[in-house]
């Protein structure tokens, strides 16, 4: 069986081989051209997603080259020219990409990444785009629907025994601290990327013992700066808290150690933590944590807060690591223009009779627009890739389904949000630290309105159009119908 560990360049769908043959025969090997990420709804009927996997695909685009297996591989289908499989031999990615970075609060219908490439290697590289972008920006979305939920009290993410793969718990893991988990389980994904590991025990543990007690003593023996204790393998209320307080005096008052902390992982979460937080405090282990599990989302968190559930910190798993409310983000990957050989950029567009599925074509850019007063932003506006909205000057926006709701938009900011990864082939964007992104994340959220961002009936925030390719966009309708 062939090592794929390094190279991942067959991590592809067979057409976009077979379309790259077709291609090359055709002689649209050279040919220059645009296609553009994007997503078309929320998950879980939200109102933003938070993007991320971008770092996973430089790496990939960076090393994306066909090896003699995979040649060889590729000649025993039948169904591709010598010639090309020549090509392939000294193929690489040679184009420009440009992305919103990781960790920004995006939209539907947003581009999230260009590329403008050769149509082979534009066209070859859609599959591995797809499914960083996808997977990533899923688990960071709902991250950060779970931090809302939590009100500032820690999430780790629990998921990886419950992830699809092991990619899918180590890159989850990333997204999740990208969008708010403080932590992982998953100690890979802290080697690979810096996600902080934590962990304490499991039931085993306490099973293993003759007796509660000698398992909560031993484990404040052996952590005695780290001793949170499961409370819930036997009985919380009538075994599990008096337990592990004796272990507390006994271990860890007579080294002035206060810090320590006890886990639910089952019951009545709102009755349990009441009542715990009343003997821990009786007790004099005020500041002893209280952390639970056992199924959550960001509902029932909220609905525990709500309910006034002595929480401190949560850990959350399937339902984070798999987004089990809504597993699928839906990104899809479309051509929006090609380039004639005078160097002019020709519009391409999709129709379909499912509206929802009409792309809107051009090489594009897009602009956040931003309140000066507030901070907070207003609407995003996709133009023409040449197009420059001056903030010194008024501009007028407008919803690009219901053009008769128009605003002029004064005393703002306007920032581009795509920055260039690729130029010529060659990586032009230095990559930023977990930390990095993480805070641009939390800097995003804080500057979106708290309506936008509500779980219930969101608020919508406006992606708008340029006034010309609003133009473009339905001079190209009305020329196909």
């Amino acid at each position: 069986m062939k090592d794929i560990s390094r190279n991942l360049t067959m991590l592809c769908d067979f057409y976009e081989l077979t379309m790259s043959n077709g291609y090359f025969q055709c002689g649209f090997k050279d040919k220059i051209t645009y296609f553009d990420v994007f997503y078309r709804s929320n998950p879980d009927n939200g109102g933003y997603a938070i993007v991320a996997g971008l770092e996973q695909v430089v790496e990939y685009i960076n090393n994306l080259h066909f090896d003699d297996d995979d040649i060889a591989y590729l000649r025993s289908r039948n169904c591709f020219s010598e010639e090309f499989l020549e090509y392939l031999k000294d193929f690489k990615f040679t184009g420009d990409i440009w992305a919103i970075p990781e960790g920004t609060v995006v939209f539907p219908g947003e581009p999230l990444m260009t590329v403008r490439a050769k149509a082979i290697e534009a066209q070859f590289i859609e599959t591995y785009i797809l499914m960083m972008i996808n997977h990533q920006s899923l688990i960071a979305t709902k991250a950060a629907r779970l931090a809302r939920a939590a009100k500032g009290r820690p999430i780790s993410e629990f998921g990886s025994r419950r992830a699809q793969g092991s990619d899918a718990a180590i890159l989850g893991a990333r997204a999740a601290y990208i969008g708010g988990c403080s932590g992982t389980a998953c100690t890979i994904s802290d080697i690979a990327y810096g996600v902080p590991a934590t962990g304490t025990m499991a039931h085993s543990w306490v099973q293993m013992f003759d007796n509660e007690y000698t398992a909560f003593k031993t484990y404040c023996q052996t952590y005695p700066e780290n001793a949170t204790l499961l409370i819930d393998t036997y009985n919380v209320l009538e075994s599990g808290v008096p337990n592990a307080i004796r272990a507390f005096n006994e271990v860890l008052k007579p080294l002035g150690i206060t810090k320590c902390g006890v886990r639910l992982d089952s019951g009545d979460i709102t009755y349990l933590t009441k009542k715990v937080r009343e003997m821990l405090d009786a007790a004099g282990w005020t500041e002893c944590k209280i952390v639970v599990s056992n199924s959550l989302d960001e509902y029932i968190i909220r609905e525990l807060i709500r309910q006034g559930a002595c929480v401190d910190a949560f850990g959350v798993g399937e339902r984070l690591i798999t987004s089990l409310s809504a597993p699928v983000f839906g990104g899809v990957y479309k051509l929006v223009a090609v380039e004639r050989e005078d160097g002019t950029i020709q519009p391409k567009i999709k129709i379909s009779e499912n509206v929802g599925k009409i792309t809107t074509p051009h090489f594009k850019k897009i602009y956040r627009l931003r309140g000066k007063t507030t901070g907070k932003a207003e609407a995003d506006v996709i133009c023409l890739h040449d197009e420059v909205i001056d903030d010194s000057q008024p501009y007028e926006i407008f919803d690009p389904e219901h053009t008769w709701k128009r605003k002029i938009m004064t005393d703002y900011t306007a920032t581009e949000l795509m920055v260039p990864i690729f130029k010529d082939g060659v990586q032009v964007y230095e990559l930023p630290g977990i930390e990095q992104i993480k805070e641009h994340c939390q800097e995003e959220l804080a500057g979106m309105w708290e309506e936008v961002r509500r779980f219930t009936n969101p608020h919508k925030y406006y992606v708008d159009l340029s006034q010309k390719l609003w133009d473009i966009k339905h001079e190209m309708l009305r020329k196909r119908h």
